[in-house]
């Protein structure tokens, strides 16, 4: 025996499901809210590089004669950093 279901339960039934997409609908993110997103990715991801680059060129230049020991030491730890931002950024 098959139970049909009542008018009143396929009304509500509809109803929650219209709601529910139109929640999902209001909550899709939007085109510009995209670009926001990628932008600051790409902010967190190359601003570490950036400072280790200026930061080990400053250093190299306190030495005398020719070194990129430092600039290229700190452009690696830049990477890794901005890298771990990144990371921690879309984890969230």
């Amino acid at each position: 025996m098959t139970l049909m279901p009542q008018p009143d339960d396929l009304r509500k039934q509809v109803e929650r499901q219209s709601q529910r997409m139109k929640k999902a609908e209001s909550e899709r993110p939007n085109l510009l809210g995209q670009t926001v997103y990628i932008g600051t990715l790409g902010l967190l991801f190359v601003l570490p590089v950036i400072g280790g680059a200026y930061l080990g060129r400053w250093l190299d230049s306190m030495v005398t004669g020719y070194s990129i020991q430092w600039t290229i030491s700190l452009i690696l730890i830049g990477v890794f950093v901005g890298g771990l931002n990144v990371y921690l950024f879309i984890r969230e």
